[in-house]
């Protein structure tokens, strides 16, 4: 009894190692006294037990694997990059990936940072930012012919990351501020001119209607002082008298208008109790060797007569 016991549990220990399952997405390696004898996919299988070997499961997923690089633009800037690339064992292939490569994230390593560094010394450091997709393609496309014939295919590559030095941060940073203001001082200047030009077009208005408001006061008062004239005339007052004496009537309305004003600045006139009566003889004194004058032009000249 304990024999049979024995070999009872022998037989399904021999059972059990007989069969065995591989996951999805999944393949396993079947070695036969250390030779290749199958790889087999997803689902149950049968091997011979104590001769056939699982040496290893390779996951078909995709993987992916984050390469840092230090290299230099063409303008000798450092940058540090990161380009991640995604990767998976081909279906077809699962043994050439396995007996092939020992470290197939090393080889990438390596291919990654050929491409890299052949590619961004012929780049300045915006171009490195703008054309980063053309660096991704490069290590793409290196990487998809050089891994295929270790059974490995590349699905993408892409940089991820570009950190230039510090400092070169910074000095971009000061050049970008730089042009921020220059462009905020263009647009307050634009500004400024707008508002001068404005006040410009307001003081000619203003200006070109004081004008005609000047024009019709004048206007105004010619028309007053004629009035005043004709009605003098009335009185037997001729011409010369009468307008000695409206001008002396406006003195005094602008020594009164001057004196009412508490904010008029300082203004020295004749203001004697003869200073009218001067002015007066003054103005007739002038205005009659204004009509003699005026007369005498309008005389013919001897040449003219006959």
């Amino acid at each position: 009894m304990p024999l049979l016991g024995i070999l009872g549990f022998l037989a399904l220990l021999i059972l059990f190692a007989s069969f065995f399952t591989v996951k999805q997405q999944t393949s396993a390696i079947v070695e036969r006294f250390g030779k290749l004898q199958s790889v087999r996919t997803a689902g149950f299988h049968f091997k011979i037990p104590f001769i056939d070997q699982i040496s290893r499961r390779v996951s078909l997923r995709i993987q992916q694997l984050d390469v840092i690089i230090d290299t230099k633009t063409l303008d000798n800037v450092f940058v540090k990059m990161k380009v991640s690339v995604q990767y998976q064992v081909l279906t077809d292939q699962v043994a050439d990936s396995f007996y092939k490569l020992e470290y197939p994230e090393g080889q990438i390593t390596s291919y990654v940072f050929d491409v890299v560094r052949a590619e961004v010394p012929k780049m300045k450091l915006d171009d490195v930012f703008v054309r980063k997709d053309d660096v991704a393609v490069a290590v793409k496309g290196e990487l998809q012919e050089a891994m295929q014939s270790y059974g490995y295919g590349i699905i993408k590559a892409l940089v991820t990351d570009i950190d230039p030095d510090e400092q070169v941060k910074n000095a971009m940073n000061r050049i970008n501020a730089a042009e921020r203001e220059k462009t905020a001082a263009e647009y307050e200047s634009e500004a400024q001119r707008i508002r001068i030009v404005a006040v410009a077009k307001a003081e000619a208005e203003s200006k070109k209607l004081q004008g005609q408001g000047i024009a019709d006061q004048r206007r105004e008062i010619a028309k007053g002082l004629k009035e005043s004239v004709e009605m003098l005339n009335g009185v037997n007052i001729n011409a010369a008298e009468a307008s000695a004496l409206i001008v002396v009537t406006q003195h005094y309305d602008t020594l009164n208008s001057v004196g009412s004003n508490n904010r008029s600045n300082l203004v020295l006139l004749p203001n004697s109790p003869t200073a009218a009566s001067n002015m007066l003889n003054d103005l007739v004194v002038s205005m009659a060797a204004t009509q003699q004058f005026s007369d005498s032009s309008k005389a013919p000249y001897p040449a003219d007569k006959k």
